[in-house]
Order: structure tokens, then sequence, then C-alpha cells
């Protein structure tokens, strides 16, 4: 089930000539797939404090469709594409909010390791609420 997140593009985010540098779209993609965890009722932080479970990117890709401006209120959609026992990829489409115009689209898979950096498997918990918020 995808998880929509609005935000608004910072002055920050673009070039000289208002547009938004490329590598944002990657911050945005993390603060969807974050926001998502959130909704289904657990965070990265209590993930590798309490369960020393860590996600670190290990491919991420994003297709550049149309711009994206200064000032203007965008939708990060995230979805998860596919979920094993030591792995997760997630999907990302960034829309411009007034005319759900698709400016952007990618994907970032993720590997689970614990702080030693040592594959792990997902533990139940997790596995079982990214299954059902699939």
């Amino acid at each position: 089930m995808p998880h929509d997140v609005s935000l608004r593009v910072r002055y920050a985010e673009t070039d000289k000539m208002g547009v938004v540098y490329h590598a944002n779209f990657f911050v945005w993609m993390e603060v969807g797939r974050v926001e998502l965890m959130r909704s289904i009722g657990f965070d990265y932080k209590q993930m590798e404090a309490k369960d020393d479970c860590h996600l670190p990117v290990v491919d991420a890709r994003c297709r550049y469709k149309s711009p994206a401006y200064y000032d203007e209120q965008l939708v990060v959609r995230t979805e998860i594409l596919n979920l094993r026992d030591s792995l997760i990829r997630f999907g990302y489409k960034v829309f411009r909010q007034n005319n759900m115009q698709l400016l952007a689209e990618g994907d970032t898979t993720h590997l689970v390791v614990n702080a030693k950096m040592e594959k792990k498997t997902l533990p139940g918990k997790y596995r079982t609420a990214l299954a059902n918020a699939r």
C-alpha cells in the first residue's frame, strides 16, 4: 500500500535557476521511506538501538521526468516493492502536488545488517509489518 508525504521545495534545495538539484530527490526518497516505516508502527531509531538492525542503501536509482522548482508543493509516494529475509526494495514517485505530474521515479535497495555491518535476517516483527504494508 503506497504511502504519501507532502513537502515544499526549499530555496536551499535549488540551483541558481530555481531548479531542484538532482541529488535532493534522494533526500526526499529517504523522507518517504522513513515516514512509511513510521506509519506502520516503528522507526529506524528504535530498530537500530533495540534490535541492532540497520538498513544501509546498497543500490539507489532515480529517473528524472520533469524539473521541480523552488516553493512548489510535492508529493513523495513510497511503496515496498520487494521484501526478502535480508533485503528490502522500496519504490518512489515524486509528483507536483497541484496537478500530480510525475517529476521523478526511483528505487532503493537496502541490506539488513547489524552494527558490525554483518548481514542478518530481518526480525519477524518488522518483516510482518512491512509485508502487511505491501
